[in-house]
């Protein structure tokens, strides 16, 4: 059996949370999806998992209560890995939940990749990356971008993923307590769809560049609002996150963020995490993949 960089399966693999520093929607598929721009980048904040092996067939998740078990992303991708790889095995996912649900943080898809990730290696599979973000598409549309662990520029549903490397720094993420679904958000009658599409610039902090869910959630949801108004009065490049209901604010250094998180309202829950453009799941990758997943 394969172990990942001496890891085996006692080995807590990260599975980070990402931020949106944009997004856009340009226009509606006549599947009915929507055609985003974006560009991903990750957070320290992050899930940790670990597994045990089972029976060949057997696909069972360990985790918190409020997490759905058969249903779950992480079962999910476990199972469309071993019919991929037409190898029968087992697993136990333990599951440690650090990233807040429907904060827009891109949790489940990060955990579904780093189970096709850390089980791909773990059991010896040999499937390459690109064949990895391929099967994570079917799990979800930020599933690659979490597989490929870079950096990226992405359009189509969000799986076309460009690599880049935007400023990092130092985030304080701010959690209001208010999980936003996603699914309503994309229906709803107000929401921007025609944004002209953008090429890939490194000014994505400039006014043109926002995100089309922030005006819909700050209606629906006047705590992300409230959180979002101090925070901009702490930095210019505070945003929401996805479709929320977490938000972000950039600072030039991790003294700078705390000294913001100092001054929160209590009711929040936040964290001072550094913004990076590689995931630290790519620590554990024997060798570097080549670009264009």
């Amino acid at each position: 059996m394969s172990m990942l960089s001496g890891a085996g399966f006692d080995t807590r693999f990260p599975a980070p949370a990402k931020i949106n520093r944009f997004l856009h929607i340009t226009g509606r598929r006549a599947d009915g999806y929507h055609e985003l721009q974006t560009v991903f980048q990750f957070l320290g904040l992050a899930d940790r998992l670990w597994f045990e092996p089972l029976a060949a067939g057997r696909f069972e998740l360990a985790a918190g209560e409020a997490i759905d078990g058969e249903d779950n992303l992480c079962v999910r991708a476990a199972r469309a890995l071993a019919t991929a790889a037409g190898v029968p095995f087992g697993v136990r996912i333990h599951l440690d939940k650090r990233i807040p649900v429907g904060g827009g943080l891109g949790g489940g898809s990060s955990d579904a990749a780093t189970t096709l990730v850390a089980l791909n290696h773990l059991y010896g599979l040999g499937l390459a990356l690109p064949e990895l973000a391929r099967l994570g598409l079917s799990l979800g549309a930020d599933v690659p971008v979490f597989v490929a662990g870079r950096a990226a520029w992405a359009e189509g549903v969000g799986e076309r993923l460009t690599p880049v490397s935007p400023d990092t720094g130092w985030v304080l993420l701010i959690d209001p307590g208010v999980s936003v679904p996603t699914g309503p958000l994309f229906g709803a009658r107000e929401l921007t769809r025609d944004c002209p599409p953008e090429t890939i610039s490194p000014e994505i902090d400039s006014a043109r560049f926002g995100n089309v869910f922030e005006p819909v959630v700050r209606r629906r949801y006047p705590e992300v609002a409230r959180a979002l108004d101090w925070l901009a009065g702490q930095t210019d490049r505070a945003r929401l996150s996805g479709s929320g209901g977490c938000v972000f604010g950039i600072f030039p250094d991790e003294a700078a963020a705390a000294r913001a998180q100092a001054r929160q309202p209590e009711r929040w829950r936040s964290w001072v995490t550094p913004l990076t453009n590689a995931s630290p799941l790519t620590a554990w990758l024997p060798q570097p993949e080549p670009a264009g997943i």
